[in-house]
């Protein structure tokens, strides 16, 4: 983790108004754990801000909705950066979900050019994938989309140039080095590599969205198609 920070001393986070109440906060560096447990802490300092009526964070970032607009952003900005530079890491201890796949097959339908991008056969990217521990890092995009920190650089995809019209909710994805499963069924340029009946959002469910900042994710196979 410090070697992380140690990494980006040298740069500035960018801040920026959005419209006249919104604040958007954004980390420099990559994306990872480190940095998002500190957009944590910056969240739990913002929230005491009496002028701060809602907070969004999302992946290295943190959005700042304002009561009314700010006499200052310049001050706003100046405490944001010297809380980024002093505050500590926020560890939050969520829950686990272990979430069985079917991994392949016609909802998987990427799994091939993953698989052909990464250098390996379809068995080992299907290995890979469910080795690793996931970290829900923010919830946004789609209601109860969770993004996710923890997947391998070795099958790391870039999205795709032609997004799939109509992807399935509950599709096991892959964009970058995030990985995900679709809340909603819809357009979508991740790369799907598998699908889970688990539903991320139910309005009638209270919370609605099934995952939190802070919950761990493991995937295991409940079966394989080619």
């Amino acid at each position: 983790m410090k070697n992380d920070v140690a990494r980006d001393a040298g740069a500035a986070p960018a801040i920026s108004m959005i419209g006249t109440r919104a604040m958007l906060f954004e980390a420099p560096g990559d994306f990872t754990m480190a940095h998002q447990r500190r957009i944590w802490a910056l969240m739990d300092a913002a929230q005491a801000r009496p002028d701060v009526q809602e907070l969004i964070p999302g992946v290295t970032n943190l959005m700042l909705i304002f009561s009314v607009p700010p006499d200052s952003p310049q001050a706003v900005a100046d405490w944001l950066r010297h809380a980024w530079d002093t505050l500590p890491e926020r560890h939050i201890e969520g829950r686990l979900f272990e979430i069985g796949v079917r991994y392949g097959g016609a909802l998987g339908e990427d799994l091939a050019a993953v698989s052909a991008h990464a250098g390996l056969p379809p068995e080992d990217v299907i290995a890979i994938h469910h080795a690793s521990e996931y970290t829900v890092c923010a919830i946004g995009s789609a209601p109860g989309f969770g993004y996710l920190h923890g997947l391998d650089p070795r099958i790391a995809t870039p999205r795709k140039t032609v997004p799939s019209l109509n992807m399935q909710a509950g599709t096991v994805i892959i964009g970058g080095m995030q990985a995900g499963i679709s809340a909603l069924t819809g357009p979508n340029g991740w790369n799907s590599i598998g699908f889970t009946d688990l539903r991320l959002f139910n309005p009638d469910r209270q919370p609605p969205a099934l995952f939190a900042v802070g919950d761990r994710i493991r995937f295991y196979p409940e079966s394989i198609e080619p």
